[in-house]
């Protein structure tokens, strides 16, 4: 069989301010290289660059990759808001068509952080631009110093810091054999409204939803709100979900052979 092929979605960056680039994390690469055995693509966050159409031609599965940037709220009709930049909607364009048509054409899509985000509004759903403010949720950002600037030390960021409890005979409940695990948190933006097909199948002690699933999806469609792409090569819980991933990519890549 030939390589396996991962579409990964970047993001528009400022390099030193005024140049922009597309980059994506060197862990979402490394997830797909290391544990589906697979050969990630970068894609570039551009609709006008991105053909969806020919990209499904040609790959076995699409990656949603975590990001900076909240989706754009007018695409759920709530009104955007300086607090809540930076946006980066020509991202939300690719993304959220790309989940559509995986979807509708049985691509396996795999949505991490900002990419379950994506996917719940790609079919109806809606964001709140800061979980921590509504009441009786906890914080989920990143780990910060007194003076406000994020942890330098990676271990502590990604550190596990909350319980998700999966949903009894679901999918994820199914994949990992338990109906609780321990993930990291670093988000701000989170499901308020889930979309038509969406199913909840985890949820934090505060009940911020962290597991989803495409209803009725032909092919592998999950999404998770914690980087899993941190470390699935040590870490069993985000191992399985990319190797779950990766068995669906070789089923797409088999078939379409």
């Amino acid at each position: 069989m030939s390589k396996l092929v991962v579409g990964v979605v970047a993001n528009t960056h400022l390099l030193h301010g005024n140049h922009a680039v597309q980059v994506t994390g060197e862990r979402n690469l490394r997830a797909v290289a290391d544990v589906c055995d697979a050969m990630p693509l970068i894609v570039p966050g551009l609709p006008d660059v991105t053909d969806v159409a020919a990209l499904l031609d040609v790959v076995d599965g699409i990656l949603l990759t975590g990001a900076r940037a909240n989706v754009h709220p007018t695409y759920f009709d709530t009104e955007p808001h300086p607090a809540h930049e930076p946006y980066d909607e020509a991202r939300d364009a690719v993304a959220l068509n790309l989940s559509e048509a995986c979807v509708a054409r049985g691509v396996p899509l795999f949505g991490v952080c900002r990419g379950l985000q994506e996917m719940n509004v790609a079919f109806g759903g809606s964001l709140h631009p800061e979980i921590r403010d509504i009441p009786g949720r906890m914080n989920h950002r990143a780990p910060r110093l007194e003076n406000g600037d994020i942890h330098p030390d990676p271990d502590v960021v990604f550190a596990d810091r909350h319980e998700v409890r999966l949903s009894r005979n679901g999918v994820f409940a199914r994949l990992l054999g338990c109906e609780s695990i321990r993930v990291n948190s670093l988000h701000g933006q989170g499901i308020l409204q889930p979309g038509k097909r969406v199913l909840i199948e985890g949820t934090a002690e505060d009940g911020t939803i962290e597991a989803i699933r495409i209803d009725a999806a032909d092919a592998f469609a999950l999404g998770v709100q914690w980087h899993a792409e941190y470390d699935p090569q040590c870490n069993p819980i985000n191992r399985t979900l990319f190797e779950a991933f990766g068995d669906a990519l070789a089923a797409r890549h088999q078939a379409r052979a």
